[in-house]
C-alpha cells in the first residue's frame, strides 16, 4: 500500500509581496523535510478572480490617493476584532469553499499567512468542522486583532514584544511562540559584503546605501530618497530599488544619471542585495523589516504607509533598529547622522543582532512537524 506523503496547506493571500513570500519560504522549508506544501491565495482561488483583482485594485488604490482612509479602516478592523459582526463579513469569506478544499485535499496541518484565511479556518473550527492543526504565522510586527482569530492552534510572531501583546490582549501564553517571520534560506547565510558589492557592479571598499519600497516602488518616497542621497557630501554608492515600476524606474534613472547611484528595477536576490548594504534607506514592510534584521543591517524608515507599515516602524524605532525621518529635512539629516556617526550605527547592529531570525521558516516548519505527530498519537 503505498503511503500518502505529509501534506501542508499553505494559505495566503495576494495584497503585498510579503505574504506570498512567507508561504514560499514556508513551502521550500517543508519541501527539505520531505513535505508536500501545497500553497493557495485564499482570495483568488476560494474567494474568486474577480473579487481578488477588483479589492487589490481597491487596496493599491486607497494606498496611493488616500492613506488617511486606509489607517481609518486598519485602526477599525483592529478595535472590531475578527468576531466582529461588524465586519460585514469579511472574515468569513471563503469559508465554504476552504471547507471543501479541506475535504479533498486532506492536508496534515494548515499554516496561515493572512489574518483573512485564519479567520476563515478558525471560523470552520468555531462552528464545529473538524480542521487540520493550524498555525498562522504572523507578517507584521504589530499585535492586530485581525491576526488573533479563535480558535487557533499556535500562533507564531515576530518578537517577542509582539508576543507580549497577543498574551496581554488574551490569546493563551502556551499558544504563542517567537519564530520570527518566516524567510527564504538565503538570508541564513552570511553574505561577504565585498563579494556582494562586486556581483552587484558596485566598488568593493565604499560605504553603500540600497533604497527600496518594496514590489511596488511607487508607493513609497524614492524620488525623495535619491534627491537626498545626491545631496550628501561624503564618498557613498547607492543603488535605488523600483521595484516593478517601470515608470518610477524611468524617473529615478533620470534623477540619478552621473552619479554614483545606481538605478534597478525588481530583483528576486535580495540577500545579496542587503549583504552589500551599511544602510537601508526603506518604507516599513514586515518582510522588508524582517530581511533587514536578518542580514544586520541598519535601517532609515521613511514614507512608511499608515496602518501596518506605520506600526512596524513604532516597533523597529522602539527597538534600537532604526531611524525614523517624517519628512524631506528629517531625511536628509537622519542620512549624514546614519552614515558618519559610528556610535549610532553600532548600537543599531546590537539590536538588529539581538532581533535577528534567520531561521524562522524552519522554526515553524518544526512546529508544525510536532503538531501533526501529536495529532497522530492514539
Amino acid at each position: 500500500m503505498t503511503v500518502r506523503p505529509t501534506r501542508v496547506l499553505i494559505l495566503t493571500a495576494s495584497y503585498g509581496s510579503g505574504h506570498a513570500e512567507a508561504a514560499r519560504s514556508l513551502a521550500t522549508a517543508f519541501e527539505a523535510r520531505d513535505v508536500e506544501p501545497v500553497v493557495v491565495d485564499h482570495f483568488r482561488e476560494l474567494v474568486g478572480p474577480v473579487f481578488a483583482s477588483v479589492s487589490r485594485a481597491i487596496y493599491y488604490r486607497l494606498l496611493r490617493h488616500a492613506p488617511w482612509l486606509w489607517a481609518i479602516g486598519y485602526g477599525l478592523g483592529d478595535r472590531l476584532g475578527p468576531d466582529s459582526p461588524f465586519a460585514l463579513g469579511v472574515p468569513s469569506l471563503g469559508r465554504a469553499p476552504l471547507a471543501r478544499l479541506l475535504a479533498t485535499l486532506r492536508p496534515d496541518a494548515v499554516v496561515t499567512v493572512h489574518a483573512t484565511p485564519a479567520a476563515a479556518l478558525a471560523g470552520l473550527a468555531a462552528a464545529g468542522h473538524s480542521v487540520p492543526p493550524h498555525t498562522t504565522a504572523v507578517t507584521d510586527y504589530v499585535a492586530h486583532s485581525q491576526w488573533m482569530a479563535r480558535p487557533v492552534d499556535r500562533y507564531c510572531v515576530a518578537a517577542e514584544e509582539v508576543r507580549n501583546e497577543f498574551v496581554a490582549r488574551g490569546i493563551p501564553p502556551e499558544r504563542v511562540v517567537v519564530t520570527g517571520v518566516p524567510l527564504r534560506a538565503a538570508f541564513s547565510r552570511s553574505v561577504d559584503p565585498v563579494a556582494a558589492r562586486l556581483a552587484l557592479g558596485l566598488a568593493p571598499h565604499r560605504r553603500t546605501v540600497v533604497a527600496m519600497a518594496g514590489t511596488q516602488g511607487s508607493l513609497g518616497r524614492l524620488l525623495d530618497v535619491t534627491r537626498a542621497l545626491l545631496t550628501v557630501e561624503q564618498p557613498l554608492q547607492a543603488v535605488i530599488v523600483a521595484g516593478r515600476d517601470e515608470g518610477l524606474r524611468g524617473r529615478l534613472a533620470h534623477l540619478a544619471a552621473g552619479s554614483s547611484l545606481q538605478v534597478t528595477g525588481y530583483t528576486d536576490d535580495v540577500a545579496t542585495l542587503l549583504g552589500a548594504a551599511d544602510l537601508l534607506v526603506t518604507k516599513a514592510g514586515g518582510m522588508t523589516l524582517a530581511e533587514a534584521t536578518a542580514a544586520e543591517v541598519p535601517l532609515l524608515l521613511y514614507g512608511s504607509l499608515p496602518g501596518q507599515e506605520r506600526g512596524n516602524e513604532r516597533f523597529a524605532s522602539r527597538a534600537g533598529i532604526a531611524l525614523v525621518a517624517r519628512s524631506r529635512g528629517e531625511l536628509r539629516r537622519l542620512l549624514d547622522r546614519a552614515l558618519g556617526d559610528p556610535d549610532t550605527v553600532e548600537r543599531m547592529q546590537r539590536s538588529l543582532c539581538r532581533l535577528r531570525r534567520p531561521d524562522a521558516a524552519q522554526h515553524v516548519v518544526e512546529l508544525v512537524l510536532e503538531q501533526i505527530v501529536a495529532r497522530r498519537r492514539p
